[in-house]
């Protein structure tokens, strides 16, 4: 798993390529650090070259989620694959985020 993060007009975009699966969200984990503690304003989190997603990956969604909330700011999930929205609907988070 690859993360880039990129200050854009938009806001954060932070770009997931490749499997967030378990031990890649622990790594991802540390790698989003800084943006659950500045959540103010918008995170997109780019999901187009994402090819899976576990729960672990879906709690570090919900984590800069939860962040966002408390201080204001708002998550939008781009781009995913079908894969992807099958899990988010399966899930529930269809209904969580912005999907764009």
């Amino acid at each position: 798993m690859e993360i880039k993060i990129n200050k854009t007009e938009e806001g954060k975009v932070v770009e997931f390529i490749g499997r967030l699966d378990t031990p890649a969200a622990l790594e991802a984990n540390e790698t989003l650090a800084p943006l659950f503690e500045d959540a103010s304003g918008t995170t997109i989190l780019d999901c187009g070259k994402m090819t899976y997603i576990s729960s672990s990956g879906l709690r570090i969604f919900l984590t800069l989620r939860k962040s966002a909330l408390q201080k204001g700011g708002k998550v939008i999930v781009r781009a995913i694959n079908d894969d992807i929205r099958s899990v988010f609907l399966m899930t529930g988070f269809l209904n969580l985020f912005e999907i764009q």
